[in-house]
C-alpha cells in the first residue's frame, strides 16, 4: 500500500514563493515500526502539520470510524474472538474505511491513531481520542474503568477534535462512583478547552460474572439522564448511544447532539442497517460511530459496508 505525499498546511500568504516541505508519511505499514524505532519525533511533526477540518462540515452529518476496542482486550468480531488481533490487517481495513467518500473521521487510542497518522490516513479528518480503557474485558475490575488512554492535555496537544468516554454504570458495583467522578472532571476539562466530550453511557450489571449492558429503552434513558449531567458544563458534550427499541422515546431524553454506535456485527446486516436508518431520522441524531460492523462485515467487504453506512447517514 502506498501513500502519496501531501503539502503542509501553511500560514504564509498565497504570494509566498517558498515551497512547503512535503509531509513525511510512510509508504507502507511495514515502515511504521522503523519510524517508531528511529524517528519517533516524526509523529509529533505530522500531528503539528496535519490538515484539519470543521466539525459540522457541509451538511452537519458525521460518519466516524471507531477502533478503540483492542485497548481493553476486546478483540472479537463476527464470531471470531481474535478477529482484531493482527495489527497489520486491522490497519489495512482502517485505511480502506477512512478513504471511502463520506467518512469524516476516526475514534481511537494513541497506538492506532498514530499508526494511521504515519500512513497519511488522517488528513482532513476529524479525530476523537479514547480516554478510559482501564476496564479490561472480562476482568474483576471491569467497572473500575480508569483513564488509561489519552488525557485532555494529550488530546489538545495532538490537535484532535474531542475525546470519548465509555460510561458504564453498575448500581451494584461501588467502583461506579469513582468512574463517574473521574469522567465528570474530564468532561469539565474538555468543555473548558472547547473540545467535544463524547459520552457513551450504559446501565450495566454482571451476569454469571460477565459485565452485560442493559439495552432496554428505560435503562438507556436512565443512563442518558445520568451521563448528560456529568461535568461543570455540557456546551461541548455529545452522547454516543446504542440503537435500541423505542428510539424515538429514548432520544426524547436528551437535547445533546448524538451519534449512534454500531455495536458487534453479530446480527443480520439488513436488520442492523434498517434500525440505523430509522434512528438517524430522529432529531438530534447527527450520524454514526461504527467500528467492528464495518471493519469486519460478514461478507468481508469493508468498502461495501462503509459505503452502505455512509448512504444511511447522508
Amino acid at each position: 500500500m502506498s501513500v502519496t505525499e501531501a503539502p503542509l498546511t501553511t500560514s504564509r500568504s498565497a504570494s509566498s514563493t517558498e515551497t512547503p516541505a512535503p509531509q513525511r508519511f510512510v509508504s507502507s505499514i511495514a515502515e511504521i515500526s522503523d519510524v517508531r524505532f528511529a524517528e519517533p519525533e516524526r509523529i509529533g511533526e505530522l500531528l503539528a502539520t496535519r490538515r484539519r477540518r470543521t466539525i459540522a462540515g457541509s451538511d452537519g452529518r458525521l460518519m466516524i470510524v471507531a477502533c478503540d476496542h483492542p485497548a481493553r482486550g476486546a478483540l472479537g468480531a463476527t464470531g471470531n474472538r481474535m478477529a482484531m488481533a493482527n495489527r497489520t490487517e486491522l490497519l489495512e481495513r482502517l485505511v480502506t474505511a477512512l478513504a471511502r467518500p463520506g467518512v469524516d473521521g476516526l475514534l481511537a487510542t494513541a497506538d492506532i491513531a498514530e499508526d494511521l497518522l504515519l500512513l497519511g490516513a488522517l488528513e482532513d479528518k476529524l479525530v476523537f481520542s479514547s480516554i478510559n480503557r482501564g476496564g479490561i474485558q472480562g476482568s474483576a475490575f471491569e467497572i473500575d474503568d480508569r483513564n488509561t488512554g489519552y488525557d485532555v492535555r494529550g488530546t489538545i496537544e495532538a490537535g484532535f477534535d474531542g475525546a470519548k468516554m465509555l460510561t458504564r454504570i453498575d448500581l451494584d458495583d461501588p467502583a461506579t462512583v469513582a468512574t463517574l467522578e473521574a469522567q465528570g472532571k474530564v468532561i469539565t476539562e474538555l468543555n473548558r478547552a472547547r473540545l467535544i466530550a463524547m459520552v457513551e453511557p450504559f446501565l450495566s450489571k454482571r451476569v454469571n460474572g460477565r459485565v452485560v449492558n442493559d439495552l432496554s429503552p428505560d435503562a438507556v434513558i436512565r443512563s442518558i439522564a445520568i451521563a448528560q449531567g456529568l461535568g461543570a458544563s455540557s456546551a461541548y458534550t455529545w452522547m454516543k448511544l446504542p440503537v435500541v427499541h423505542e428510539m424515538e422515546r429514548v432520544m426524547a431524553a436528551t437535547t445533546l447532539p448524538t451519534l449512534l454506535l454500531g455495536g458487534d456485527p453479530d446480527n443480520d446486516p439488513d436488520e442492523t442497517y434498517a434500525s440505523w436508518q430509522a434512528a438517524l431520522a430522529l432529531p438530534s441524531v447527527r450520524g454514526l460511530v461504527v467500528g467492528r460492523t464495518m471493519l469486519y462485515p460478514a461478507d468481508d467487504d469493508v468498502a461495501k459496508a462503509v459505503d452502505t453506512a455512509v448512504s444511511l447517514v447522508r
